[in-house]
């Protein structure tokens, strides 16, 4: 019995800590970095691509003064079994266009079919309605990674969530 209260207590105390949901992102993108960018010459076979990926951090509801908060996640997918996806910026812009933050500063790389989310967390308020990220890519010619990102919110009692997709805006 004492052994059931002390697991419970302990279990307790875990699920009552803060976790900040960029935090094994965070340790990717440190870990995933490439040294020297241009140490890796683009030849024939590699393509690189700007994207425009769509993100509501709020919403509005009945009027322009009545906002719903969501959760964001900007999720980058290597769709491609065999080869590495590299992103050299992954910039995150308010509604005004203005740059929020940037998630990194030098190139990181995701290994075949890896994925990597960038969360905008509900209380997180300065992208606003018209949020969006810039992300730079390259990589294999045939790689057709997924770039998209998944809305939550809740009214009342309701909850719901939407997706919107990335848009490739300049290509080389």
């Amino acid at each position: 019995m004492k052994h059931t209260i002390l697991f419970i207590l302990l279990l307790t105390i875990a699920s009552c800590e803060q976790t900040d949901p960029n935090r094994s992102t965070e340790r990717l993108v440190e870990q995933q970095t490439v040294a020297d960018v241009d140490a890796r010459a683009m030849d024939s076979t590699m393509i690189k691509q700007k994207v425009y990926v769509p993100i509501y951090s709020d919403i509005y509801q009945k009027s322009r003064n009545d906002r719903t908060l969501l959760t964001a996640t900007m999720s980058i997918r290597n769709t491609s079994e065999r080869d590495s996806l590299f992103l050299s910026r992954v910039d995150y812009f308010d509604t005004r266009g203005s740059m929020v933050r940037s998630y990194v500063d030098k190139t990181v790389y995701l290994q075949p079919m890896e994925t990597i989310d960038f969360v905008i967390e509900e209380n997180d308020t300065l992208g606003g309605s018209g949020a969006n990220f810039i992300l730079e890519w390259y990589g294999q010619k045939d790689m057709q990674p997924v770039f998209q990102a998944v809305m939550i919110g809740g009214l009342g009692n309701k909850v719901f969530a939407f997706t919107t997709q990335g848009s490739i805006i300049l290509e080389q």
